[in-house]
């Protein structure tokens, strides 16, 4: 059922509306959007899903703090990728610490929760002050793990269980053998509408997910006063969360221009026209009911915006990060999203993952001691068939 989803219509959501561009913070929320709709227009055009769901600041917030440890080239791509190559790396992390705050309690409707946390494997030295930037200007929680320990996986994936609300129940599926960091980041939001939805007019009807092609839906309707526009390309509507701070913007194309011409015109300039264009308007809305789970993979998408250098082993430049001659490298981004919609409002979670490895990092070794000085059994065996071709005991070895 959920494959329909975004085929019809686009929703972005948690739109905060558009302010004059010149606090550092108001600097950062403007490339979080610029980077936001360069990332979804590589995810839509890797089709991994037919349904895209994803949260832009998770992914900022993660490689943010990633950030604090890059230098050189790997800086530079990074900051490209990111938008923000016009802040300084203080204006960044007070941007971050002062936009974090924005959301303590926002709204009696709503209720936000965006955490970070940094697991290092236990052992290594990492730089104190790259540790203690992300804890001062991303209150992240850090600690150090022994990696080698099965539990420390379910630890960490517990960890973003409870910030997810269990909405999203692990973002790692092993730990390997050079892995020495991870840098994680997760938003859970809840929102009522300003306006409920009544479910006695929750209706079933076609949706049509391609030319001919149509699923049956629960599409729930409302009549009222919106922020509402219309172009030749598409329609646009703005439903309010609780006392309106935070809103979801859905975008209907129209018949004959599709989601596929909509998405050539989804730039960042005209993100920001459409959001001034919003009149309030008398109308009837109808939207389906929704739930969506998505989850990918970034690093091809970052190394199209420009973020190469930093998968590379060996042109990756994190020596803000860590002590000692080692090469810490990004080995995968990754991103979990869920999101469901219905008369109540609005419920979603997000997760992201970065995982720094060492090149070719030494497995610590076991140690033990054996004294062959009894009767012992041996065999010689040739190890390419697994047939064994000699075998005994020796109880006398004189």
């Amino acid at each position: 059922m959920q494959k329909w989803i975004v085929c019809s219509a686009l929703v972005l959501i948690f739109g905060l509306g558009v302010h004059a561009v010149t606090s550092p913070t108001a600097k950062v929320a403007s490339a979080n959007s610029k980077f936001g709709l360069s990332l979804y227009s590589q995810l839509h055009q890797r089709a991994e899903s037919k349904n895209i769901f994803f949260s832009p600041s998770s992914v900022s917030w993660c490689l943010s703090m990633l950030f604090n440890g890059a230098g050189g080239s790997t800086k530079q791509e990074m900051a490209q990728a990111l938008q923000i190559s016009g802040l300084s790396l203080q204006e960044l992390n007070s941007a971050y610490g002062e936009w974090r705050n924005t959301f303590v309690n926002p709204d009696p409707k709503v209720e936000i929760d965006i955490a970070n946390s940094i697991w290092s494997r236990r052992g290594l030295a990492f730089k104190p002050e790259f540790l203690q930037t992300n804890k001062n200007f991303y209150a992240a929680e850090v600690s150090e793990l022994d990696f080698n320990d099965p539990q420390s996986l379910l630890t960490i994936n517990s960890w973003v269980k409870n910030k997810t609300r269990g909405k999203i129940e692990k973002i790692i599926d092993q730990i390997s053998a050079d892995s020495v960091l991870f840098l994680i980041n997760a938003i859970y939001f809840k929102g009522k509408w300003a306006k409920e939805f009544d479910p006695a007019k929750t209706k079933e009807q076609n949706f049509n997910t391609s030319p001919g092609k149509q699923e049956h839906v629960k599409m729930m309707h409302q009549h009222g006063d919106y922020q509402y526009q219309e172009q030749p390309e598409f329609q646009s509507v703005s439903l309010a969360y609780g006392n309106g701070r935070l809103k979801m913007h859905v975008f209907l194309p129209s018949k004959d221009f599709g989601l596929s011409k909509f998405h050539q015109m989804l730039t960042h300039a005209n993100w920001e026209k459409w959001m001034t264009q919003y009149e309030e308007s008398e109308g009837n809305i109808g939207l389906p009911r929704f739930r969506i789970e998505y989850e990918t993979t970034l690093n091809d998408a970052l190394k199209a915006l420009g973020m190469k250098n930093a998968f590379d082993p060996a042109q990756a430049d994190f020596g803000g990060m860590i002590t000692g001659s080692q090469r810490p490298f990004v080995s995968q981004v990754k991103h979990k999203a869920f999101v469901e919609v219905n008369e109540e409002g609005t419920e979603a979670a997000a997760a992201t993952s970065t995982e720094i490895r060492i090149v070719s990092m030494p497995i610590p070794k076991k140690t033990f001691q054996m004294i062959v000085d009894r009767p012992f059994f041996f065999a010689i065996r040739d190890n390419s068939t697994g047939a064994v071709l000699f075998m005994g005991s020796v109880s006398d070895p004189v």
